[in-house]
């Protein structure tokens, strides 16, 4: 499913507008983004966690010519699927 199929199931399920619906996952994301940016985690219970994780620096290799590449220490984003999500699937 990709993002404009989610707003369309969205419109119908709630009764909105394809406008409406989009408007309101953009919101949803965005607080998300912003939580995560400022290191904090978002918890929805029964769906999951979104939180941030640090991954430390480390050595990577460039599959074309094999040389050894330095990858940089980043912060990535984590999701935790919640025990109701986990059952359904």
């Amino acid at each position: 499913m990709n993002k404009a199929e989610l707003i369309e199931k969205i419109a119908g399920d709630a009764g909105l507008s394809k406008k409406e619906a989009g408007a309101a996952l953009d919101s949803f994301t965005d607080a998300i983004a912003k939580t995560l940016k400022k290191g904090g985690k978002v918890t929805l219970v029964g769906f999951g966690t979104f939180s941030v994780t640090k991954r430390a620096a480390r050595n990577g290799r460039n599959p074309q010519t094999g040389a050894t590449i330095k990858i940089k220490a980043k912060k990535v984003a984590k999701f935790k699927a919640g025990k109701e999500l986990a059952a359904k699937i």
